[in-house]
């Protein structure tokens, strides 16, 4: 029997059924995450071994130790040699240790404002659950020297001085001086928070590149926070804005609030189709949203005062306000 060299035909008829685009399983939906501010936070919260903080140090002084042998090798060898060579080399070894010196000392002064501002917060806390009018007055007056310097601030300490001996209990006297001296400081670290959330939103929707969205994220996050702490009178250096961001992230996941839900999900909710035409507008909507609750944490951790008398600031509110225009129309040029 000969074979047969065109294509063989196998009847499928009543064994599949015909698929039409009617019939099709539908195509799973996949939320957004907010993948970036998701590993940011996570791994800025993450605290070092003490193995690891250990191999640092050691890292560290054991450079620190070399340099110094080898630059004093290196200027004895100069003077050795030629006595003015040697003393331009002892004269510019000097001006960096100087130099060495003043960055530790800004280092030393921004982590002592840091502290200053975490232990009026916790004597003003201590004052209001203990009803101590002694310790609210206490802290009224840490709060007049930590803003003495402030000139943008100064009718503000005026009237709190007028004021804040009309009030006898320490509730009534944290609430005065919340309401004047803190709520345009308040005001000041919204508008960092809704840049900071904007850029991060921007950023996410738009640019593909692999990894700009993690970088974007935390850029924007390090530099908004260490806004927020200028603004309640927390200037910090390099070292000092790496432990307050650590901080930050660590008190967002210990309160729950990193998680992609609550008020978040009417925030998503507020993009409406653009989330669903596109898993990149969507992203970037979450991202903004999670840089937003970094910058209220950071706000209650950098905050002289607790919130007592003024809301705690809505991150629905917050995100709305920061990608008006950007995602959507402006509501508030309605």
């Amino acid at each position: 029997m000969a074979k047969s060299n065109g294509p063989v035909l196998i009847d499928l008829e009543g064994q599949v059924a015909e698929v039409t685009p009617a019939s099709a399983p539908p195509v799973p939906e996949v939320l957004p995450s907010g993948q970036a501010m998701q590993t940011v936070v996570s791994l800025g919260a993450r605290r070092p071994s003490l193995l690891a903080r250990l191999f640092w140090w050691l890292v560290a002084a054991i450079s620190s130790f070399a340099l110094s042998v080898w630059a004093w090798d290196f200027v004895q060898g100069l003077l050795g040699r030629n006595e003015i060579l040697g003393y331009v080399a002892l004269g510019l070894t000097s001006l960096f240790v100087l130099v060495v010196l003043a960055i530790a000392e800004r280092e030393w002064v921004g982590f002592r404002r840091l502290k200053r501002l975490d232990r009026l917060h916790n004597e003003a806390t201590r004052a209001l659950a203990e009803s101590d009018l002694d310790a609210a007055r206490a802290v009224i007056a840490g709060l007049e020297r930590l803003y003495s310097g402030r000139h943008d601030l100064s009718w503000a300490r005026e009237r709190l001085r007028e004021r804040k001996g009309e009030v006898l209990d320490a509730d009534g006297l944290l609430g005065l001086a919340e309401t004047e001296l803190l709520v345009p400081l308040d005001k000041a670290a919204r508008k960092e928070i809704e840049v900071a959330a904007r850029q991060v939103a921007t950023v996410t929707a738009i640019v593909p590149l692999a990894l700009a969205d993690l970088v974007t994220a935390l850029v924007s996050n390090m530099r908004m926070i260490r806004r927020i702490a200028e603004i309640y009178g927390g200037r910090s250096g390099t070292l000092g804005n790496w432990r307050l961001t650590r901080t930050v992230l660590a008190h967002l996941v210990a309160t729950g609030a990193v998680a992609v839900g609550d008020d978040l999900i009417s925030s998503v909710a507020g993009g409406g189709m653009l989330s669903k035409i596109s898993r990149r507008f969507g992203e970037g909507i979450i991202n903004g949203a999670l840089t937003a609750r970094v910058g209220v944490a950071a706000m209650e951790v950098c905050r002289p005062l607790p919130f007592q008398r003024e809301k705690r600031p809505s991150v629905t509110s917050l995100v709305q306000r920061a990608l008006s225009g950007v995602f959507g129309r402006d509501k508030s040029k309605k």
